[in-house]
């Protein structure tokens, strides 16, 4: 089936409809199922070249997102033994674990970004003891319920620890991968996870951006073992270094392909920059931490409140919200104060920042 790039697609959801749908000469998007998961499917693109085809991420290690990649691979002249490689941009189960399953069927090299070296480094380490990761910095945000309700989780998560296998190599920035008629560029974009990685088609104007760019969602921020500091600082810097290149067709992992990388950037960069705002409004009438500012909040682009939201999403609302408050401290927009081990935030005043010289619009521009 061919698939017109600037397409718009009425229903959000037809991007999901199983098979093998054409982007460009030798290169075709597979939709895989993600069963009870709130975002439904992974696109997995397939290269074709020489020595078979290489694969852009692989889905999840599930039976039902196997079989669909099996068909749509059968429905090109492939077979799982025709995967010469498997590039995957980033650590998380949905990219990554079908990967490695893969390989130790058919002995498919995956490559990752080195980035992600510290988080496998801390997943085996969870496997002989695990534990609530995230416990910390929940309670930090003055959520320690929910950091509660999430320990009853741990021990479904650790089932999966052990498909989490190391890669055959780490990708590096600027790194070309040579197929016959085509070269990818390697380009570090960390920001959703500290090691996630797009390729670069430059020759026939594609984007792979995997979760570091989304036509319909917002990326989560730094939902990983190993955090950067200011993940949210990394993540704006990645869009912007993106944005610098020339215009690309986005191929996203989750969401129908889009004409124009650029615009979709844009779009992201002003949600980010009005979540700030708005972050920083809730500071003004008093220290807030980032649960009760998260509380105040409007979430999804139904406006929903924080506790309409499941467990894990309130979760990824609470941990958003802190990296945008520690961005605004960052800025020198707003201070910290600890008590007890929960951290609150509050509004730097307008006369401080004045006599700074630091109004708000150039306060954005520091991001060193």
């Amino acid at each position: 089936m061919a698939e017109a790039g600037g397409q718009t697609n009425r229903d959000r959801h037809a991007w999901e409809v199983p098979g093998t749908y054409r982007v460009s000469d030798g290169v075709h998007r597979i939709p895989l199922p993600l069963p009870g998961d709130a975002l439904r499917s992974v696109n997995v693109y397939a290269i074709e070249h020489d020595e078979g085809v290489v694969l852009i991420d692989a889905g999840q290690h599930l039976i039902e997102a196997r079989s669909a990649l099996e068909k749509a691979l059968s429905s090109l002249g492939f077979e799982f033994g025709d995967i010469s490689a498997i590039y995957v941009t980033h650590i998380h189960r949905d990219h990554y674990t079908q990967a490695v399953a893969l390989r130790r069927e058919f002995n498919i090299p995956i490559s990752i970004g080195v980035g992600e070296e510290s988080s496998f480094r801390a997943i085996s380490e969870a496997a002989s003891s695990p534990g609530n990761r995230n416990a910390d910095l929940l309670i930090e945000a003055g959520a320690a319920e929910l950091a509660k309700a999430l320990a009853r989780l741990t021990s479904a998560e650790a089932t999966e620890i052990e498909i989490f296998e190391r890669p055959n190599a780490w990708l590096i920035e600027d790194e070309e991968l040579a197929l016959s008629g085509r070269e990818l560029r390697v380009l570090t974009t960390p920001g959703h996870t500290q090691g996630h990685v797009v390729f670069v088609d430059f020759a026939h104007h594609l984007l792979f951006s995997g979760d570091h760019v989304l036509p319909h969602i917002t990326p989560s921020i730094a939902f990983e073992p190993v955090r950067s500091p200011l993940p949210l600082n990394d993540f704006i810097h990645s869009l912007a270094k993106v944005r610098g290149l020339p215009d690309l067709q986005l191929l996203p992992a989750h969401g129908p392909i889009q004409a124009s990388t650029h615009a979709r950037i844009d779009e992201l960069l002003s949600h980010h920059e009005t979540r700030l705002d708005r972050s920083l409004e809730h500071l003004f009438n008093g220290p807030k931490t980032a649960w009760e500012v998260a509380n105040r909040l409007r979430w999804t682009r139904r406006e929903r409140q924080l506790s309409e939201l499941d467990l894990l999403n309130q979760f990824l609302a609470t941990m958003e919200t802190k990296f945008h408050l520690d961005l605004l401290v960052h800025r020198h927009l707003a201070t910290t104060e600890s008590s007890d081990g929960v951290l609150a935030y509050k509004a730097v005043d307008a006369s401080t920042i004045a006599t700074d010289s630091m109004d708000r619009n150039v306060a954005r521009d520091v991001v060193n």
